[in-house]
């Protein structure tokens, strides 16, 4: 399920106007109206969302599958690559599929609840992604994570989930304290995905472990 939502995420990104790879769309300024007209049409407009529309409400959904940028894209694949397929194998396919996407829709819908009067779109699967690594901080915190910290020179250093994460965490939250109401990143969506998907996790696999016994932590690493 993991690699069949990145392959989806990928495909839908290659044919629509972001890529700048089909020529439906155009060139230039034509091209630049296609994107601001894609982005509202499958995008959350936040002022939209509570109006009671139909379609409005379906945009928490499709907005997971659309992508503002090349960078976009490729950043939310990597830590779904790296993160979603050992959750994924922990939850089994059906149960991470529904949990992607239920997750998703309410950090997106969170976040335009606060933010109800903006007329901007909001796109990207970075909400899902965010509970996934929060699931995932739960369900093995001891699984070494490779990741590049910008004080450390980015150098490739070693450390467990529980020290990568919540770092990442950090750094959302004192981003979302700056963010402006123009175009940019939707910290807070970020945040609340993270904070639903470990607390899912906690609350059903968490009782699980409880039942169970305690649950061997994964060898091996990962990279992000």
């Amino acid at each position: 399920m993991t690699y069949g939502l990145i392959i989806l995420c990928c495909v839908i990104f290659l044919i629509g106007p972001a890529a700048g790879l089909n020529p439906a769309y155009g060139t230039g300024d034509e091209l630049l109206v296609a994107q601001r007209a894609y982005f509202r049409r499958w995008g959350v407009v936040p002022v939209e969302l509570f109006t009671g529309s139909p379609r409005a409400a379906l945009t928490p959904l499709t907005a997971l599958f659309v992508h503002g940028s090349w960078l976009h894209l490729l950043g939310n694949m990597l830590f779904l690559f790296v993160f979603g397929a050992m959750a994924e194998e922990r939850m089994g396919h059906v149960e991470f599929a529904l949990f992607y996407v239920g997750c998703g829709y309410v950090a997106l819908g969170a976040y335009a609840a606060t933010h109800a009067g903006s007329p901007q779109s909001l796109v990207g699967a970075s909400g899902a992604i965010s509970a996934v690594l929060g699931a995932f901080l739960f369900l093995f915190p001891r699984a070494r994570v490779t990741s590049l910290f910008p004080f450390l020179f980015f150098l490739p250093l070693r450390f467990p989930a529980w020290v990568t994460l919540p770092f990442w965490v950090s750094l959302q939250w004192l981003a979302a304290g700056r963010e402006t109401s123009g175009p940019g990143v939707a910290y807070l969506a970020h945040l609340v995905g993270f904070g639903v998907g470990f607390g899912y996790a906690w609350g059903r696999h968490g009782r699980r472990a409880r039942v169970k016994g305690p649950v061997p932590a994964p060898e091996g690493e990962k990279q992000s």
